[in-house]
């Protein structure tokens, strides 16, 4: 099975421009992000789709490789789209899944991609995986930049929001607080059916490329993980992030290379 990943990267982060090549502990963010993908088990390669030369220039120098895509993509899931039909014609290789990985997790470990692909591997109704992770806070539950998500008994999605769901007004300790961690793998079919869909009024209110899937009937299976990561989104985060980044581990594989 020919499995890739594809981590979308974009300079004009409304929340914050130039985000892809903010530097962490010395490495550009999407650099940590590619380096740290290419260590999982189960792709076969990992690719950056980009509308920017700034990215694809850091990303030759690095020696990964980069999918120029175009600039007027507003999701990730549909620059995806578009890079693994590029990637199929220049190989010509059919591609079977794709995991798309957000290009501002640059504390994402291999493993975690490997947990999330497990369902696609394990069950061929599955279409679309999505990695979760409880939320240890109140100010995280609350924070308009980390998507929640509610799901069923059988943990597949039923709503993702900005906001902090479920409600916590009745006052109860024990609400289940869960976030999405951006590793999606999508079967390359689905994927490609998924940019045919057009938008969706709660994709749109929501800003989250899964409501879309959930708006068309569709089901998204959703892996809970137990690794620590976290999204960069602000410059406070970036902070945060390489504070963490200073004693990771994994950091220390690659650091030198």
């Amino acid at each position: 099975m020919n499995i890739i990943g594809i981590i979308p990267g974009r300079m004009a982060s409304s929340r914050f421009p130039g985000k892809p090549l903010a530097k962490i502990c010395g490495i550009p963010m999407i650099g940590h992000v590619y380096l740290r993908s290419k260590m999982s088990k189960l792709m076969n390669e990992v690719y950056v789709a980009t509308c920017d030369q700034e990215i694809k220039q850091y990303l030759d120098a690095l020696g990964a490789k980069a999918v120029m895509t175009a600039a007027t993509h507003e999701r990730a899931s549909d620059r995806a789209a578009e890079a693994v039909l590029k990637i199929e014609n220049e190989t010509g290789k059919k591609v079977d899944i794709v995991v798309m990985i957000q290009g501002d997790e640059p504390l994402t470990y291999p493993e975690m991609i490997d947990e999330a692909l497990k369902p696609l591997l394990e069950d061929s109704a599955v279409k679309i995986t999505n990695l979760m992770a409880r939320i240890k806070t109140v100010k995280e539950f609350e924070d308009p930049n980390e998507v929640k998500v509610v799901v069923d008994k059988l943990n597949n999605a039923l709503y993702f929001s900005r906001e902090p769901i479920p409600s916590r007004k009745k006052g109860s300790p024990n609400v289940t607080m869960l976030k999405q961690v951006c590793i999606i793998p999508f079967k390359k079919e689905f994927l490609l059916e998924y940019t045919k869909m057009k938008p969706t009024p709660l994709e749109i209110f929501e800003s989250v490329d899964m409501m879309r899937i959930l708006e068309n009937g569709q089901k998204v299976k959703m892996v809970l993980t137990n690794y620590e990561t976290k999204s960069v989104d602000t410059l406070a985060d970036l902070e945060t992030v390489s504070a963490m980044m200073a004693s990771d581990k994994l950091f220390e594989r690659y650091r030198q290379g």
